[in-house]
């Protein structure tokens, strides 16, 4: 691994560290150590860390802003690449945009519903970036990423990319193509929008603002939905149904707010979470015979 990092900072490719926590870049605040953590300072740059991480068979994976991400409390293995500044441009050219996979969304939602732009409302308050928010089809108040979406440039673990169309991305509720056939890191995106009143989009990605800081914890460290909603139901119904919510096992919390969510409430640990998991899939199990299926992404060292 000395060697490894060596090479990544002899080729400098931006930011390399050895044991980085990476409760500092999860919005839940929990997880170990990475061996090794590589913030690239642009899309070439990240080419590079490919290729090095590819010759020395190392296994790696990419985060964006760390929502979504439940991260073992041993860390995990290996590189850990985070998409971040560099990786983060943005060209408008008339109702098409290209973004990069470091952009934060919400920055994202904001600045175009400035410019009368309409698509992305249903992104007012989703924490987390363009790479993360098309890898996993986030939406939110009856639209996702799939609706706007053009194409996605990819870089995939041999160190090709290939850009794959909406089509091509295989998308379904909360999952795409990256997930389960072809893993692989989302460079840039695409995405076709509409011209609409400026006005009426802004009052809408401020409603969905309001609606988020209303309904959902984010006072505290948290990493979003726990759970997939298991339609017709709804995930957060069936936790508040069950009598769960505010029940806490060590120091994570099924959140009074909202039943879908647990906060990290006092220095909770990732087995604190996993624990209270297990607890809400039982509990539903044997209340309502509905199994439920975790939302959340969950890495690291068993």
């Amino acid at each position: 691994m000395k060697e490894l990092i060596h090479k990544l900072q002899e080729a400098n490719v931006g930011k390399v560290k050895k044991q980085e926590p990476l409760s500092l870049h999860t919005t839940i605040k929990i997880g170990g150590p990475a061996d090794v953590f590589v913030e690239p300072n642009s899309i070439e740059d990240l080419k590079k860390t490919m290729d090095i991480i590819t010759k020395y068979d190392v296994p790696w994976r990419a985060i964006g802003r760390g929502s979504n991400l439940l991260v073992s409390d041993e860390g995990i293995e290996g590189v850990v690449i985070k998409l971040g500044k560099g990786i983060d441009q943005l060209d408008i050219d008339g109702e098409e945009i290209r973004v990069g996979g470091g952009y934060s969304l919400v920055t994202l939602a904001t600045q175009i519903s400035r410019m009368g732009l309409s698509g992305l409302e249903f992104a007012g308050g989703i924490p987390g970036s363009v790479g993360g928010a098309v890898y996993m089809n986030a939406g939110a108040h009856g639209s996702d990423i799939s609706n706007i979406l053009k194409k996605a440039h990819i870089l995939f673990p041999d160190g090709t990319m290939e850009w794959l169309t909406n089509e091509e991305m295989e998308f379904s509720y909360r999952t795409s193509v990256l997930q389960k056939k072809r893993p692989g890191i989302v460079l840039e995106a695409i995405f076709t929008l509409k011209k609409g009143d400026k006005e009426q989009i802004i009052a809408e990605i401020k409603k969905n603002k309001e609606y988020r800081k209303e309904t959902q914890p984010w006072s505290y460290p948290c990493a979003g939905s726990i759970f997939r909603n298991p339609l017709p139901h709804y995930a957060g119904k069936l936790v508040e149904e069950a009598g769960l919510k505010g029940y806490q096992i060590g120091g994570a919390q099924i959140s009074d707010m909202h039943g879908n969510f647990i906060v990290n409430a006092d220095k909770a640990t990732c087995q604190d979470v996993l624990q209270l998991i297990d607890h809400i899939k039982k509990t539903i199990r044997e209340k309502f015979g509905i199994n439920m299926e975790t939302e959340v992404e969950i890495i690291g060292r068993k």
